[in-house]
């Protein structure tokens, strides 16, 4: 993400929260702070090319193998000097790390390290002054080397799972194409301010939040919403910063730079997310704060029951095997990858996770409440019936009152315009428009006046509606829905439906959340026959109508006092108290910024089917979490009294270096389970779920 600093306000600054997120990670992950996988590389490929002639100039390997290394002067003092100059060079890292521990007052596994390795190097050390017939410096050399090439892909798996922050910032283009008054002008990102003209050519990326001024094209949006379709923008239309233009180009007036865009505020959530706390990593936490104790516990008895024995030289050997295998790498790493890789694919797929407790809870809800409008609706309204009089066809009745309509910037008329172009109609030119105040409005539509509006307007001009007509408005206003009329020349042409337009995609999440076991209900200030209408189409199970915004709330609450987990989905500010309010709060992406701050889980894409994503989401990282912890502390449980030489009665003893594989692939494992998390395909109108 580092280019990208010199070339953009809003991505220095979310480099900036990256590198705070890093260096307050969860708790086991300190003791990486300051390290890099590349200085774990180097000092991993340096410690084994050292490593190889230790192990081949050992006396007990050669022993073991049947064979003799080449023998030269100074050939003997390869093993120690080699082995010392890996605990020097590869063993520092972690002794410096249990240095910072043991200052923070927060022994770990830095400190069980640099314990292990301390002991097998004086115990190699004492071997070689003579004082122990022992010779473990190809096993000091081995441990170190494993140590170093741990942590190396440990960290890599980190920071390549944390990559949804570098992906993030290196959508935003490093220059702008701005559109001067003769020229267009290529400058800097940080260049750019609100007000001004760019243009966006094919392929490039969109350099701003903006409005499109001129022009058309397909937007790929799926990096910062997770849809996978194009989707077109002409003039009117607001575009993000980072999207990818393809089939046209456009000029956008910008309105939104640096920190203030939307893809600033996605990052800055992603961060934040990937450093909230988690109550699964906080037992993690003190799992592993636990076991550097029984650790240090079992090293001393390990120690003292060997030294008593008489067994000196197995005691030292056994103590450090102890030490080393107890170390909570597992444990350290099993939670923080969930997090990190869950936050990416939820980020990725247009969730945003703004509160990590918030995404563990929703593994247990029992109810989602959706507000309607503007969640399962559109929030704009629409034709959703018409029936034309007789001798008049239902095209002929559209067109007359579009035709009138056209002129008319009120939302019902927008709706009969859009619905006239949806089907086509022909389009009738209309002159004299007139609005009618409380009534509709009025034009000459090829010679004849027209009249559009609601009910009053037949009942003020006495106009008798026709039988066949009748018995569809009454059926539509007992629903709820608002009823348009247009007439002519003293009579009725016909009559249409508009409601506010229920989301394709409302349906299909109420059949899969039933499918999990979830109950559904909508809380909406409308009318009981409105509520009633759109809950009877989409299956909801409970409905609370007539509901005012301050006592949205108080629904929450209600569900709550059943001893029910209710997650609260809205987009409004009327609706920030009830998210705030309900055990998980889930925000309409296109909501307001107050909604958006009182949600736990963010809905980019503005889909009710993204609310079944997210539960399925924290149902599988809970699970990878769990399953994590349970091998991390099964391993530990079995492997520290092998360690310590409860089978060496049984001819079975186990050395240091593989101990300390033991310990690495207990990590490997526990990375290993996370990264499967990938795999989970969250839009199930797309993939099936991971099983």
């Amino acid at each position: 993400m580092d280019e990208h600093c010199a070339h953009s306000e809003h991505a220095g600054a979310a480099d900036s929260d990256a590198t705070k997120t890093a260096s307050h990670s969860h708790g086991n992950h300190d003791q990486h702070s300051g390290h890099s996988a590349a200085m774990f590389r180097d000092r991993f490929w340096l410690s084994f090319v050292l490593t190889i002639p230790t192990v081949a100039w050992s006396s007990d390997v050669q022993h073991w193998f049947g064979y003799r290394a080449p023998s030269f002067p100074g050939s003997t003092l390869i093993p120690p000097l080699f082995g010392a100059i890996i605990f020097i060079y590869g063993g520092l890292v972690f002794i410096r790390g249990a240095r910072r521990e043991i200052a923070n007052r927060q022994p770990g596994m830095m400190t069980l390290i640099s314990l292990g390795i301390t002991v097998a190097f004086a115990t190699s050390l004492a071997g070689t002054l003579g004082f122990f017939d022992v010779e473990v410096w190809w096993e000091l050399a081995s441990l170190i080397t494993i140590m170093l090439l741990g942590h190396w892909l440990e960290i890599r798996a980190v920071s390549q799972a944390r990559g949804a922050l570098d992906a993030l910032a290196a959508l935003l283009p490093d220059t702008a194409e701005r559109v001067d008054e003769t020229e267009v002008r290529t400058v800097p990102l940080q260049e750019l301010h609100v007000g001004d003209i760019v243009l966006v050519r094919p392929g490039t990326r969109v350099p701003a939040d903006g409005v499109v001024v001129d022009g058309s094209a397909d937007l790929d949006e799926s990096m910062i919403t997770g849809e996978s379709r194009a989707v077109p923008k002409t003039s009117g239309a607001q575009v993000i910063a980072g999207t990818i233009a393809s089939g046209g180009s456009l000029r956008v007036r910008v309105r939104a730079i640096g920190e203030q865009t939307a893809l600033s505020g996605i990052m800055r959530l992603v961060a934040a997310a990937q450093a909230s706390g988690s109550r699964t990593q906080a037992l993690a936490d003190r799992t592993a704060a636990l076991l550097f104790y029984v650790a240090v516990v079992s090293g001393a008895i390990t120690f003292l029951y060997w030294w008593l024995l008489g067994d000196r030289e197995h005691a030292l050997i056994r103590t450090s095997t102890v030490l080393i295998i107890a170390c909570p790498h597992a444990l350290g790493l099993a939670i923080p990858l969930v997090i990190a890789i869950s936050t990416s694919l939820g980020a990725r797929n247009g969730l945003l996770i703004t509160d990590r407790r918030a995404l563990e809870r929703a593994r247990n809800l029992d109810v989602v409440i959706f507000d309607k409008t503007g969640t399962l609706t559109r929030g704009v309204p629409a034709v959703s019936e018409i029936a034309a009089a007789p001798g008049t066809s239902a095209s002929e009745f559209l067109a007359l009152a579009a035709a009138v309509e056209i002129n008319s910037e009120h939302a019902l008329a927008k709706a009969i315009v859009g619905e006239a172009s949806r089907r086509r109609v022909s389009q009738l030119q209309a002159r004299d428009f007139q609005a009618l105040p409380g009534q509709g409005a009025r034009a000459t539509v090829d010679g004849r006046a027209v009249i559009v509006g609601g009910p009053r307007l037949v009942t003020d001009a006495n106009v008798a509606v026709p039988p066949e007509i009748e018995k569809f408005t009454t059926a539509w206003i007992s629903e709820g829905k608002t009823v348009l009329y247009a007439t002519s020349d003293g009579r009725v042409l016909g009559a249409l439906a508009t409601e506010d337009e229920v989301r394709p995609e409302s349906a299909r999440a109420v059949v899969e959340l039933h499918e999990m076991g979830i109950r559904v209900a909508m809380v909406t200030g409308d009318s009981q026959a409105v509520a009633d209408s759109v809950a009877g189409r989409l299956g909801i199970d409970e409905v609370a109508a007539q509901v005012l915004p301050g006592e949205k709330a108080s629904a929450v609450k209600s569900f709550q006092a059943r001893g029910q987990r209710v997650a609260m989905v809205g987009d409004g500010v009327n609706d920030a108290p009830a998210l705030a309010s309900a055990d998980v709060g889930i925000a309409i992406g296109a909501g307001t910024d107050v909604a958006i701050e009182s949600a736990g889980i963010v809905l980019v894409r503005s889909d009710p089917r993204d609310v079944v994503a997210a539960i399925r989401l924290s149902r599988a990282s809970y699970r990878k979490m769990v399953q994590n912890l349970v091998w991390a502390t099964v391993y530990n449980v079995v492997a520290l009294p092998v360690a310590g030489g409860a089978l060496a009665h049984w001819g079975f003893d186990l050395p240091m270096s593989v101990g300390a594989i033991a310990m690495n692939a207990s990590t490997i494992i526990v990375a290993t389970n996370a990264q499967l998390l990938r795999r989970l395909k969250l839009q199930s109108y797309r993939e099936t779920e991971l099983g």
